[in-house]
């Protein structure tokens, strides 16, 4: 076991896996001798060279359609999208071809490929560079999308994602890369794509988070130290393949529903969540489904950036309104 931070974790699995199968690369708008933007991928160049590792154009299609071309012919390529906002320009090379070609080959070939996108604000950056995007690439077909929130599953899911036989878009919560440290293995281990974690178990209230708002969630749990309400904290940890089974299980014992997302309201992933609810718990509902979201703008600059992401405060209070209601 080490002490590491969300980033170490990810370098580290990046590191494992390219030492472990020769097949796979690492790529990227200064992934390689910078080490990325957030110097997620700091040190592997020099360790594994620059066929291995290596820096690209200032061309999201290209850095997306070629990461395709090579897994096809027999690569695993993990190429990093520099900011979540940025993926836009290669989304037709994602959306046409890497998750169509199982379907288009009926099977005969697949896309082995893990696009790691740095996700969401808090950071006080600039336009384009604090995206919430799984609700829009939750709905591709062809497409998995995991979104980890604690250093320990960041290491797991990405050797999960990397040698998984179909894309996956993996979504890097970009305010916790240095947020705190959790003890992780060593060894190369796994979790599940598609299996989410029950964080605190509860009775009065399910709450489901992830990402980055899976830590905000947990200080808004400390604010309602005292109220007596006893929520069961879900980390939904995949956007696609959702687990309906944990969810549903959760929901039909407390009763009432809470989703947090820094996506927008209209259209995001909560509103998925809580039709999944309604079509499989209805009768188990003692309140109103209830979420909690960024909301339908654009994400602001940095002076007005914290009035749009999700907050303890606003969080406490909607799990205290369900809880009570």
């Amino acid at each position: 076991m080490a002490l590491l931070t969300l980033l170490e974790a990810i370098n580290q699995a990046l590191d494992q896996k390219l030492a472990d199968d020769p097949r796979v690369v690492v790529f990227g708008e200064d992934a390689g001798y910078e080490g990325g933007v957030f110097r997620v991928t700091a040190g592997l160049q020099k360790k594994y060279g620059e066929a291995r590792v290596f820096d690209t154009p200032i061309s999201e299609a290209a850095i997306s359609g070629s990461a395709i071309g090579m897994a096809l012919n027999g690569l695993i390529p993990v190429p990093e999208i520099q900011f979540d906002g940025f993926v836009w320009p290669g989304i037709n090379q994602i959306i046409s071809h890497a998750a169509r070609f199982r379907n288009r080959t009926k099977g005969a070939f697949t896309v082995p490929m893990t696009l790691r996108l740095p996700h969401g604000g808090g950071i006080k950056a600039l336009e384009h560079h604090s995206e919430s995007l799984e609700g829009v690439l939750g709905q591709i077909p062809g497409l998995k999308i995991v979104a980890p929130s604690t250093p320990y599953d960041a290491k797991g899911l990405l050797i999960a994602a990397i040698e998984d036989p179909d894309p996956v878009i993996y979504l890097e919560p970009k305010r916790l890369y240095r947020a705190g440290k959790q003890e992780v293995p060593e060894e190369l281990y796994r979790i599940p794509i598609g299996k989410a974690k029950v964080v605190k178990e509860g009775n009065d209230v399910t709450v489901v988070a992830w990402g980055a708002m899976l830590r905000e969630t947990e200080k808004a749990l400390k604010l309602l130290e005292g109220e007596n309400i006893d929520v069961e904290l879900i980390d939904l940890r995949t956007i696609s393949p959702l687990d309906e089974e944990t969810v549903i299980k959760s929901v039909q014992k407390t009763g009432r529903f809470v989703v947090v997302t820094e996506a927008v309201k209209t259209f995001g992933p909560a509103a998925e969540l809580i039709t999944l609810v309604n079509e499989k718990a209805f009768l188990y509902l003692e309140a109103q489904p209830v979420r909690v979201t960024g909301f339908d703008i654009t994400v602001p600059l940095a002076r007005g950036e914290h009035y749009h992401i999700v907050q303890p405060d606003r969080i406490a209070a909607e799990i205290k309104r369900v809880a009570r209601y």
